[in-house]
C-alpha cells in the first residue's frame, strides 16, 4: 500500500457492480461498528456545527439518528456515492418535508454543502470497498473546514482469516482482496493532507450455527474484489465442498460453532492549518490567510 495509494488487488469492475447492487441496509456488523465509533467521540472535544455521514445508507441509518442526537443543534448532511441510495436515504434517514418532525426536531439534507463548510466527516465501514481512497481522502480533506477532522472505520487485513486460509488449503483462489493495514492508513491521511492521525484496531469474533448462516452473513456484506478470485459460477460440488470444509471451522472455545474474524480498524484525523513554505516572495490566497490567522483559536481534537 504504501508504494501506491489504489490497493492493488481490488478490482474495480467488481467494486462497481456491488456498490449498484448491494442492499439498501446496513449490515448488523456495520451498526455495531458504527456504536463503537459513537463510543470514541467521548474524546473529541470540538462540537461541529455541520458534519456529513459518508455513506449513511450502509453506514448504518441507526448511528445517523443517535448523531443527530449528540449534535442537536448542528447542520447535518447526507453524502451517497451511488444516485440509487438518495431515495434510499431520503426515506430511511433524513426528514422528507410532509412529516411533522421535521419542524419539530433535527434533519440532514442530502448532499455535501461546499468545500470548507463542515467540522466533522463521519465514514463507516466504507474506505475498505474504495478503488482510490487517496483521492477520497483528498475530497474529504477540501470539505473540511481548519480544525475540523473525519471519523472512520473499515475492515483490516486480518478480516475472515479463517476463510482466507481455508482458501489456501483447498487450492482455491484468494477469498478475498488484500484488505489495508491501519499504519498505511494513517500514511494515506497524510499524504491527503490531513495532520495528527490516530488509528487502532480491534478483532470482533463473530459466530455462526451453520455454514449456510455464515455465508449468508458474508453477502449481505461485500463480495470477493480479488482480481483473481473464481472465474465465472462454481457449480453444485463446488459449494458443497465448501460446506463441508467449513464445517472444519467448528471450535470447542466457541462452543463448536463456526468462528469468523473480523478486524476493525478505527481512525480519525484533523485538518490543519495550511503552511506556507517561506521564500524571498511567497503568494498566499485569501482563504488559506484566513485559516492561518483563525488557527489560533481553532478547538484542537485529544485522546
Amino acid at each position: 500500500m504504501s508504494a501506491t495509494p489504489n490497493p492493488p488487488t481490488l478490482d474495480p469492475p467488481a467494486v462497481a457492480r456491488w456498490q449498484t447492487s448491494a442492499p439498501h441496509v446496513a449490515p448488523w456488523l456495520h451498526e455495531e461498528v458504527a456504536r463503537r465509533m459513537l463510543e470514541r467521540l467521548q474524546w473529541i472535544k470540538l462540537q461541529p456545527q455541520a458534519w456529513a455521514h459518508w455513506g449513511a445508507v450502509r453506514g448504518g441509518p441507526e448511528a445517523h439518528a443517535k448523531l443527530l442526537q449528540i449534535y442537536p443543534d448542528s447542520e447535518s448532511f447526507i453524502a451517497e456515492t451511488q444516485s440509487g441510495r438518495d431515495k434510499a436515504a431520503l426515506n430511511l434517514i433524513a426528514t422528507d418535508w410532509w412529516r411533522p418532525s421535521r419542524w419539530i426536531g433535527p434533519r440532514s439534507q442530502i448532499g455535501l454543502p461546499g468545500p470548507v463548510t463542515l467540522d466533522m466527516l463521519w465514514a463507516n465501514m466504507a474506505l475498505h470497498e474504495v478503488t482510490q481512497p487517496l483521492a477520497l481522502m483528498a475530497q474529504w480533506h477540501t470539505a473540511l473546514k481548519v480544525g475540523g477532522f473525519v471519523m472512520f472505520s473499515c475492515l483490516g487485513p486480518d478480516t475472515a482469516r479463517e476463510l482466507r486460509s481455508l482458501y489456501a488449503s483447498l487450492g482455491w483462489p484468494p477469498a478475498g482482496h488484500d484488505l489495508t493495514d491501519m499504519h498505511d492508513w494513517g500514511d494515506l491521511l497524510v499524504q491527503a493532507g490531513f495532520a495528527e492521525p490516530v488509528m487502532d484496531m480491534e478483532r470482533i469474533v463473530l459466530t455462526f450455527e451453520t455454514p449456510e448462516r455464515l455465508l449468508a452473513e458474508l453477502a449481505g456484506l461485500g463480495r470477493n474484489f480479488h482480481p483473481k478470485r473464481f472465474a465465472g459460477l462454481r457449480g453444485r460440488g463446488w459449494k458443497s465442498q465448501l460446506l463441508q470444509s467449513l464445517e472444519g471451522l467448528r471450535s470447542g472455545s466457541h462452543g463448536d460453532r463456526l468462528p469468523l474474524t473480523f478486524e476493525i480498524i478505527y481512525g480519525h484525523a484533523l485538518k490543519a492549518a495550511p503552511k506556507v513554505k517561506v521564500s524571498g516572495q511567497s503568494v498566499v490566497s485569501e482563504q488559506d490567510l484566513r485559516s492561518m490567522l483563525k488557527a489560533t483559536r481553532v478547538t484542537r481534537v485529544t485522546r
